[in-house]
């Protein structure tokens, strides 16, 4: 089976349609797959819920899709880089479902592993909680939270052989891992790509059956969110 496809366009051909859920990496810019985005919003599809640990910035990363209003929903924990996410947010053109970070993240990989839902403490005795079942473990309150599980995921990592095993880098292996899991398809945004055998097996963050499509997006732009120099 060929999982490497020429660009991103391809690679996002026949799978991506209008009211899908997708799921984005990411931590702030870092780690995001820039080429993919772009490629989805150029695709038109529209009505989409993105789950994503932000929103991207202005023009950049999903901001791009806040800006051609291809989003109608996000399931995110910050959103604080983005002045079109907060004014569709404030208008009522966009819906949003805010997330603790490391809810957010066990809601992934809980997905990935098959998991429909766990209980936490966090969010119990405030609005997170509106609405979903509480049960007392210990003599301890926890919520339960439904886990994600999204049509298409979108990932970046810095590595993949052609079977579709995944390296990554740094702070780009953050939310990637389990979004790549919480995908039905997953489509991954690689930067260098290599033959079958050359990553160590235990070098390998993200196994292979995980993953449907590769692109090589050999040089990202890799955007620095916010620059903060020493003022001599």
């Amino acid at each position: 089976m060929n999982k490497v496809y020429p660009d991103a366009a391809s690679a996002l051909a026949g799978i991506v349609q209008d009211g899908q859920t997708i799921a984005v990496g990411g931590f702030g810019l870092c780690g995001i797959p820039e080429a993919l985005i772009k490629a989805l919003r150029d695709s038109g599809v529209t009505g989409l819920t993105a789950i994503s640990n932000n929103a991207g910035v202005d023009g950049f990363g999903l901001g791009q899709l806040l800006t051609t209003r291809q989003i109608k929903k996000m399931i995110a924990s910050y959103v604080g880089e983005n002045k079109e996410f907060a004014r569709q947010y404030l208008a009522g053109e966009l819906e949003l479902e805010f997330t603790p970070q490391g809810t957010l993240a066990e809601k992934l990989r809980a997905g990935g592993a098959g998991i429909p839902a766990f209980f936490t403490k966090t969010g119990v005795g405030t609005i997170v909680a509106d609405g979903k079942e509480l049960r007392e473990f210990d003599g301890e309150q926890y919520v339960m939270e439904r886990s994600l599980v999204a049509d298409v995921s979108l990932v970046k990592a810095y590595m993949a052989d052609r079977a579709g095993n995944l390296v990554y880098r740094k702070t780009a292996r953050n939310f990637n891992p389990n979004v790549a899991m919480a995908g039905k398809i997953t489509i991954v945004e690689v930067e260098k790509l290599v033959e079958v055998g050359e990553i160590d097996p235990d070098q390998v963050h993200t196994p292979s059956i995980f993953v449907h499509r590769i692109v090589v997006n050999a040089n990202p732009e890799k955007r620095i969110e916010q620059r903060t120099v020493r003022a001599d």
